[in-house]
């Protein structure tokens, strides 16, 4: 491993708000690159007073900003003004990557679209995101994850059960998914700029994501193959790949694929010898045609230790399982950290956080700096795109900049 940051000396606009956007931002920051937060004076970022949300945990830490704009620096700037816009266009002249996810009709009053910044910057690579796509009937409707990605995608009614509402998914899910999908446009783009010295346009949106996470039901329903909804958890579809409830109250989840090969093993693992060469059970046909008798069995087995003693009695088996974790376990999650999904900070009140997702051979990310306060690097930051003192202050006694 060479230390070497892979995109140290790129630079990033960050000109987003919420969550997709800004957490690509995050990834890219994480290995190396410079990411300048653009943010309107006044309340910034809209995502900065997201701790707010009824539907995020309350903390006296602002995590989601933190989590979300760590090692970023923050330049505030009104582009409604036309001192501001012009300043914007300084920075672009020095920019590598430019992302946004504005809504279109404010990208083009703010003359925030490709071709509107291309001729500032023939290099620079500008980076899309929006919820239902750049073109089509409904390519201007404000798209949240939950709409965009889980509910057009059809994963929300996937996933349900037969005669029960669609489950309500929690924040951000779809956003940070489709975060890696911008980031993977955004290394494409800069590959081809690498080979061509050309700028681009690279796009993606909640919906593309939500089609591709939901690949395989979707696929089907292109070539006119459905599923019905999906049955009780007491008359599932295979007993393998469900989900049981131990003596303690926690949840243990089965993914049993190969199961014929993988039978033998299981049964001496659950303590049932009985069941093994039981004829309902001993194939996959006569298995799947008896499911709601093997999940019966399997309830009241499980239901006869406590979580801990079946997770090394299938950890022993090595059956394909999983303790279903609530959010109290994963500070405690030992695996997690080993694994560097969750990495120590720099940040005094919230000493770790989640990791980017992914994992390079030849680097470690950066440990993570606070997430900034608004403006906090304004004048560095329009300094560094050749303004002068007097200039940055006429921009904050206009209030085009703070």
């Amino acid at each position: 491993m060479t230390g070497s940051l892979p995109l140290q000396g790129i630079r990033v606009l960050d000109i987003g708000s919420y969550i997709a956007v800004p957490a690509a931002a995050v990834v890219l920051g994480d290995y190396g690159a410079d990411i300048v937060k653009v943010e309107p004076p006044g309340e910034g970022d809209p995502h900065r007073a997201n701790i707010h949300l009824t539907n995020f945990p309350d903390s006296a830490v602002n995590y989601p900003w933190h989590l979300d704009a760590r090692n970023k620096r923050s330049v505030a700037l009104d582009l409604k003004t036309a001192s501001g816009r012009a300043a914007l266009d300084r920075l672009i002249a020095t920019a590598d990557v430019l992302i946004t996810n504005y809504p279109f009709p404010v990208r083009e009053r703010l003359r925030l679209r490709y071709e509107d910044v291309q001729p500032a910057n023939p290099r620079l690579v500008y980076a899309s995101f929006s919820g239902y796509g750049e073109s089509g009937p409904d390519a201007n409707q404000i798209g949240f994850d939950v709409n965009a990605y889980f509910a057009r995608s059809g994963l929300l009614d996937s996933a349900r059960y037969a005669g029960q509402p669609p489950a309500v998914i929690v924040p951000a899910q779809g956003d940070r998914a489709s975060a890696m999908s911008l980031v993977s446009a955004i290394m494409m783009a800069l590959f081809h700029r690498e080979r061509t010295g050309e700028g681009s346009w690279v796009a993606t949106s909640l919906l593309q994501n939500g089609l591709w996470a939901n690949g395989n039901y979707a696929q089907a329903a292109l070539v006119g193959a459905f599923l019905p909804p999906r049955p009780p958890r007491d008359r599932p579809r295979s007993a393998l790949a469900n989900v049981y409830e131990t003596r303690d109250g926690r949840w243990i989840q089965l993914n049993i694929a190969r199961e014929d090969r993988m039978w033998p093993a299981f049964c001496e693992a659950m303590a049932l010898p009985h069941i093994a060469q039981d004829a309902r059970f001993t194939e996959t046909p006569t298995r799947r045609a008896n499911a709601p008798a093997l999940t019966a069995i399997l309830d009241d087995a499980f239901g006869t230790r406590d979580s801990a003693e079946w997770i090394a009695r299938l950890k022993a088996g090595n059956v394909p399982f999983s303790l279903i974790s609530q959010c109290a376990d994963i500070p405690g999650d030992h695996q997690a950290a080993a694994a560097g999904a969750i990495v120590e900070t720099t940040i005094d009140e919230m000493p770790r956080t989640v990791a980017a997702p992914l994992t390079l051979g030849f680097a470690q990310p950066i440990t993570a700096r606070p997430g900034p306060r608004l403006g906090e690097h304004t004048d560095e930051i329009l300094g560094e795109a050749g303004l002068s003192a007097s200039e940055i202050a006429a921009l904050k006694a206009s209030g085009a900049a703070a």
